[in-house]
């Protein structure tokens, strides 16, 4: 078998679905591993790193896609606007492995079926214990949650943890996180370990244990449900009496945070919203927003995806392709992911 790593198309896309390490591990089961040139560059994978380690360069897509499995990134509907030299090189004997939002662009899977070609998109990967090492979405939440907080930091007018000086005393940053999935869980890990105080919100109550264990303060709502997880472990969408009560009694929450992250998204479906424009101006001005759920419409009203925006001293960041800021590590973990699958 011949699989093939492509160098992604998709603007600010720096991650590459296969670093030089995964290619002996593929070896060994018989898998050999061509990769078009430059594919891993941008994640500090040099060409010369993947020859190396048994991998054939190949100078472009046509010679890469002689290879019977495509491994991708974003592929299909996560690479819709941009995949089409890939898309037309399709046949039918390919197997594309990848990301690919059948939920969310349909009509993107509709066309690459037309090519016959067999397509796995790995987020939807189930949440049981033998696909954890082979799920893209928990391994690339996790480098969300941390690099949002990062973000947040770089912005913030304040340093993270208390410090008592000859100066004087310094109060530590306030942060609050709202959901707590993976990428929520490695926010609250990461703001605890900068020294902020960190609160967190979920409308699943079973979070509380996992939040508490990471230094975190769980909030506590009048409004929850016994029903608000899926069989799969995710938040499930709730009715608008249910968000619209959860966005009131969150803006006191909110008003009293330097920093807010919000991760709450629903596969498939609109971003819940759960900050409003009114809770935005109750916040200190120079406090920040990073919403990870923009994509999607954001969990904020005010945020706009891939923009900064600053509304009554408050900024909010609406990153959509986060994780390719850490391209390297992020790379890594894909790698794996992909490895696991095939």
């Amino acid at each position: 078998m011949i699989a093939a790593v492509l160098k992604e198309r998709f603007p600010g896309e720096t991650r590459v679905a296969l670093v030089p390490t995964n290619v002996p591990q593929l070896a060994k089961v018989g898998v050999e591993v061509l990769v078009e040139s430059g594919a891993g560059e941008a994640a500090g994978f040099p060409d010369a790193q993947y020859a190396d380690k048994g991998a054939t360069i190949v100078e472009d897509l046509a010679a890469a896609m002689a290879a019977q499995v495509i491994l991708k990134v974003r592929a299909a509907g996560m690479d819709a606007d941009d995949g089409a030299d890939v898309f037309g090189e399709l046949r039918p004997e390919h197997v594309v492995i990848g990301s690919c939002d059948p939920l969310g662009q349909p009509f993107a899977i509709k066309e690459w079926a037309t090519s016959d070609s067999t397509l796995f998109s790995l987020e939807m990967i189930p949440r049981i214990t033998r696909a954890q090492s082979m799920d893209v979405l928990s391994s690339q939440a996790t480098i969300a949650g941390y690099r949002a907080v990062l973000l947040g930091a770089m912005e913030l007018p304040k340093m993270f943890p208390m410090m008592m000086t000859a100066a004087g005393t310094l109060k530590a940053a306030r942060v609050l996180v709202i959901g707590a999935g993976v990428a929520g869980l490695q926010a609250i890990a990461t703001a605890r370990k900068l020294g902020a105080i960190v609160q967190a919100y979920d409308l699943r109550p079973a979070c509380r244990e996992q939040v508490e264990s990471l230094g975190g303060k769980f909030v506590e709502l009048d409004i929850e449900s016994s029903t608000s997880e899926d069989q799969g472990g995710y938040a499930k969408a709730m009715d608008e009496a249910f968000y619209r009560r959860q966005r009131e009694l969150l803006a006191d929450v909110v008003a009293t945070n330097d920093i807010v992250v919000t991760t709450a998204a629903i596969p498939g479906r609109k971003s819940p919203l759960l900050v409003t424009a009114d809770a935005v101006r109750r916040m200190v001005p120079g406090s920040v927003i990073i919403d990870l759920a923009s994509e999607r419409g954001g969990n904020c009203a005010l945020t706009q995806a891939d923009k900064r925006v600053i509304d009554s001293g408050v900024l909010l960041l609406g990153p959509t392709n986060i994780a390719a800021g850490v391209a390297n590590h992020a790379s890594q973990m894909l790698g794996n992911n992909g490895v696991k699958f095939l």
